[in-house]
């Protein structure tokens, strides 16, 4: 039987793009190795169901010689009215583009839950735009190998290629600019760039220790990633195990390198923080999701309904906020390659 040792794993971990702790330019200096996978079943009105399905991650870690990679998600978002005295709130739906604008054939190359990817994800599904996926193998890479760039996300547009997930989304609001919602005034257009920052530089930091806090979620977190991503049956078996084990140990190292002394305090003040942000808004962007709103949402997407993502909700005010995304980016609009 082929063996598949640590420096396997390392390989999972190098095709994720990469995040630097303070640099406006996080995703291209320091490695997070990223490869979760989620799922999600049909909708429903009860958040607490046993029919929502659950999210699995396999986080990837951050290490000093850059080798790792962070997983991330697709999944379907159900469709809420929140009802407040005896008014209905305004529901608010994906924004289509409009044909003159949308391109024509986007082909994305990815891990299925990878935060990053997913934060692209969320941008073509909120503005409609239809996407094939490409499940790249996180050991052999083999589906991106003509590329110069060896991690993911990767994205075709017409024959262009782009990476670096928030260059991805610079290019596309570039070129859909009629469409995507766009601040008048520069305070916006800062307040905007530095959440979307925040979320390359402080959010991602903080999700892979809860993920992997002990050895039960770490296990769970792998199973269901050896179960849908696209690994050989060799590697299957191997990864789920090593990888598991390799991970919650590479999660205590996390806590100590990013200074994080209690992991669930740190999440939950993350997602308190983020609330204060929209200061009694919908979104940061006002009535409408602003691309700092989709980058959050993409991140946590794929731990939403895990139990770190769970107890966030629970214990802070986030839960609203979530929701209200979770409607407005609706429905995937991945198509079949």
């Amino acid at each position: 039987m082929r063996r598949v040792n640590f420096s396997g794993l390392a390989a999972i971990c190098r095709a994720a793009e990469g995040v630097a702790p303070v640099s406006p330019t996080a995703e291209t200096n320091h490695q997070i190795a990223q490869v979760a996978l989620y799922s999600s079943s049909n909708t429903t009105s009860n958040k607490n169901s046993n029919s929502y399905a659950k999210s699995r991650w396999f986080f990837g870690y951050y290490s000093d010689t850059a080798q790792n990679s962070a997983f991330a998600v697709a999944g379907a978002a159900f469709f809420s009215v929140v009802a407040a005295s005896s008014f209905a709130e305004e529901v608010h739906a994906k924004e289509p583009l409009p044909p003159n604008v949308r391109p024509d054939d986007v082909v994305l190359y990815q891990y299925e839950a990878c935060p990053f990817c997913n934060k692209v994800k969320a941008f073509l599904d909120y503005y409609d735009i239809p996407y094939k996926i490409v499940e790249v193998n996180p050991i052999s890479k083999k589906e991106i190998k003509w590329s110069d760039y060896k991690k993911v996300p990767i994205l075709m547009v017409d024959g262009e290629q782009m990476v670096d997930s928030s260059a991805i989304i610079d290019k596309l609001s570039e070129r859909t600019r009629s469409k995507v919602p766009v601040k008048s005034s520069s305070e916006g257009d800062d307040e905007e760039k530095k959440w979307r920052g925040w979320v390359d530089n402080h959010l991602v930091h903080i999700l892979s220790p809860n993920i992997y806090r002990n050895t039960s979620e770490a296990l769970e977190s792998f199973n269901y990633i050896t179960s849908h991503g696209n690994f050989s049956f060799t590697e299957r078996i191997a990864v789920k195990y090593a990888g598991a084990a390799a991970m919650y140990f590479v999660s205590k190292k996390l806590k100590k390198k990013y200074n994080i002394t209690d992991e669930r305090a740190a999440l939950y003040e993350a997602a308190e923080t983020w609330v204060d942000a929209l200061n009694g808004r919908d979104f940061l962007g006002g009535e409408k999701p602003n691309l700092a709103d989709l980058a959050v949402f993409g991140v946590l997407r794929p731990i939403r309904y895990l139990k770190s993502g769970k107890d966030m909700v629970e214990h802070t005010r986030i839960g609203d906020w979530y929701t209200h995304m979770e409607t407005a980016v609706g429905e995937s609009s991945r198509i079949q390659a």
